[in-house]
């Protein structure tokens, strides 16, 4: 064995030469890494007993990809190029054994490989455009040929891992070798390469698949009709787009020539800034200061939910999904029999749309069970989830039984959206065993979950939930207790303005296009329409004090009744609608005020600038850990575009100072809810920005 260098080793088994990476944690290409790969090939190379050469990889992954890290920085060593030209013009055969997975500039390292095997637990994937990039090594131009334009197209603009076994179908890998043998398979089809003399294949001359679709125009026009609000907003898609037009329409050393330009123009774009900041801003949210990586696990073994609606019955499928045993807890048996109804449904519902099989569908179901009784059933559960209504009372209640019948040690959480975790606590004897688990609906799909921390919850039990969530594929945030906690917070903040907006001459269509235009998936007034205008409405108390109260009063519940906000149609498409206007005009009138017209910019200013200014609170009173957690549960919780980071990475990008300044003119022409947080002023003093947090 000769060491090539600290990450890479040479052998030779026979006459095959085996080049071996060994860069935990995912062997990403780092300078390090390439400077392996270059010499250790051009060995290889030169060695006259090697006739042909494979490339495998240690631990759990092939190359994962490049190393993100070095983003922006100086080039070190030799190029990715450097080392696919080597591979590519070697005049022995080269074999990338695959496993784990072969993503992005790993998948592109492959791509030159004259030949590829793959064990079937191994995943494949060019998944830039999730970082607001695209394949910038020759993944455009070469998967395109291999794979064919249409696949390509689908797999570059969602990032999907293709499994191995569609991987050989559509010709990404030329064979599946055993699981656990993959260095033995690999070596013995190199050997079987030079045995049967099988030509030097170099993708980028395969041009056969890439020239059918050549003068095919509406391949391409159908694919970004088909997916235009998926990509709405994002640069990144339709970039990929391009590059494999131009693998269909041009010469393979042209199309890397789009491929660099388009590359370099979103590298330096502020949607890949965004993108990537986010990468790395939701594994930073992992990291909880003072809660050490080796505090003390609770295990999680059963879980019990009380209350089986909609939250109750998304959140026990969170742990049916990862087989851990759930039993959900409800007064009667008809709430219990529709909540576990629902339960199957969304599970045949995925299974029907090729998402899990019919028998994962029985699996998980056999995992969830149904009481009537908390005493029966959560003696011994690990961990409790309390998910009815939202009301201390009865939340109260719920924490004095649930202290009383649970095991020493069990994790008692309240899912709610606001109410003080802190007083919920005090009825209980293990106020350290007390945590909020705040999941969004629908919380089977929801990617965030809001971690609350009380006065007194324990490391354990922090760590614990931080573990979990992952574990149930959550993005968690760890948050502390104030009215709204972190996302509901900042969400109160933007819709308090959305409605003096309106009361002021502004449309809620004008205010619901210019947010929806910013990137979030619809406005404050049709999210309103879309949940029920209704909720939390009393009818026998409502005396048309509000916009909402005589819209309810008129039946106009949201799209549920066909009219809210807006008139809707057969289709619940939205339309503007002439009575909400007359009732808007109404109300101005009656409050003495003059409509007036209000610009686009003024709109966003108003709802964006205070979500910032909200956020600088939360920071300056402990209730996030950084300014990138507020980010984090904003995008994942809220629909906040990704491409903008979030409402604190967007302060930066606009600048603090005019964040600043802009709230003081706010504060002075419309009162003091414009007052900017003393952390704002303190920020703009200290010439930081809001990254600095």
């Amino acid at each position: 064995m000769t060491a090539i260098n600290s990450v890479t080793d040479l052998t030779l088994d026979g006459d095959v030469a085996v080049i071996t990476l060994n860069s935990p944690p995912v062997n990403a290409l780092s300078a390090n890494v390439r400077e392996g790969l270059f010499e250790g090939f051009k060995a290889a190379i030169a060695d006259p007993a090697a006739k042909s050469i494979v490339l495998i990889c240690e631990g759990r992954t092939f190359i994962a990809g490049a190393d993100i890290t070095e983003f922006g920085g100086a080039m070190k060593g030799p190029s990715l190029q450097d080392v696919q030209d080597t591979m590519e013009n070697s005049p022995k055969p080269v074999v990338a054994a695959i496993h784990g997975t072969a993503l992005g500039g790993g998948l592109e390292v492959a791509l030159v490989a004259h030949y590829r095997v793959g064990v079937p637990s191994a995943r494949f994937g060019l998944p830039e455009v999730n970082l607001g990039l695209l394949p910038g090594a020759g993944g455009t131009q070469r998967l395109p040929r291999v794979v064919g334009p249409e696949k390509a197209l689908e797999m570059m603009t969602s990032g999907r891992h293709a499994p191995a076994k569609e991987a050989l179908a559509m010709g990404l890998i030329d064979e599946l070798v055993e699981e656990g043998k993959l260095k033995e398979g690999a070596i013995a089809f190199a050997r079987k390469a030079v045995a049967e003399g099988r030509p030097l294949v170099k993708v980028r001359d395969n041009n056969s698949k890439v020239e059918a679709a050549r003068g095919k125009p509406e391949i391409f026009a159908d694919f970004r009709k088909a997916n235009a609000r998926k990509f709405r907003g994002f640069l990144a898609p339709e970039y990929n787009i391009r590059c494999i037009e131009a693998a269909v329409n041009l010469p393979f050393a042209e199309g890397l020539g789009v491929e660099r330009k388009l590359f370099g123009e979103l590298m330096s774009g502020s949607q890949s800034a965004a993108q990537r900041y986010s990468f790395f801003a939701e594994r930073q949210a992992q990291k909880i200061p003072d809660v050490p990586d080796d505090t003390p696990l609770i295990p999680i073994k059963k879980v019990g939910v009380i209350g089986a609606g909609t939250m109750g019955g998304g959140i026990s499928m969170n742990f049916a999904n990862v087989g851990i045993a759930v039993v959900i807890v409800e007064q009667k048996q008809e709430p219990l029999d529709r909540g576990l109804a629902t339960i199957r449904k969304n599970y045949e519902r995925t299974a029907a749309r090729g998402g899990i099989t019919a028998a994962q569908v029985e699996e998980r179901m056999a995992l969830i069970t149904g009481s009537l009784s908390m005493e029966e059933s959560f003696a011994d559960v690990d961990l409790v989830i309390e998910a009815v209504f939202e009301r201390m009372d009865i939340k109260k209640d719920i924490f004095t039984k649930l202290d009383a019948i649970c095991k020493p040690g069990a994790i008692l959480a309240t899912n709610t959206s606001g109410l003080n975790i802190d007083e919920i606590a005090s009825v209980t004897k293990r106020p350290e065993a007390v945590i909020g688990l705040h999941f969004f609906s629908p919380a089977n799909v929801m990617k965030l979950l809001e971690i609350v921390r009380a006065d007194h919850t324990s490391k354990s039990v922090i760590a614990t939930s931080m573990k979990l969530a992952k574990q149930i594929g959550k993005v968690a945030a760890l948050v502390g207790v104030c009215p709204g906690f972190v996302g509901n917070r900042i969400l109160g903040a933007r819709q308090r303005e959305a409605q003096k907006l309106v009361l002021e001459g502004a449309m809620p269509w004008d205010v619901d296009r210019v947010l929806y235009d910013f990137g979030f998936p619809m406005g404050p007034f049709a999210m309103s329409d879309l949940a029920g205008l209704d909720i939390g409405w009393v009818k026998e108390k409502s005396n048309g004090a509000t916009i909402r109260d005589v819209l309810c009063e008129a039946d106009r519940r949201g799209q549920k009744t066909g009219a809210g906000y807006y008139d809707y149609d057969e289709n619940r498409n939205a339309n503007p609608s002439p009575f909400t206007e007359k009732v808007i005009h109404d109300f101005i009138v009656k409050s003495g005020a003059n409509p007036r017209t209000i610009s686009d910019e003024e709109i966003l200013e108003r709802c964006i600038y205070p979500m910032i200014n909200e956020g600088m609170k939360i920071l300056e009173e402990g209730k996030a850990i950084r300014a990138s957690d507020i980010d984090v549960v904003w995008q994942n919780g809220y629909g906040w575009p990704v491409y903008r980071g979030g409402p604190m990475w967007y302060g930066d990008q606009i600048g603090a100072a005019k964040v600043l300044a802009k709230m003081q003119e706010f504060q002075a022409t419309m009162g003091d809810e414009f007052k900017p947080a003393a952390a704002l002023e303190k920020l703009v003093a200290d010439g930081k920005k809001f990254s600095d947090l």
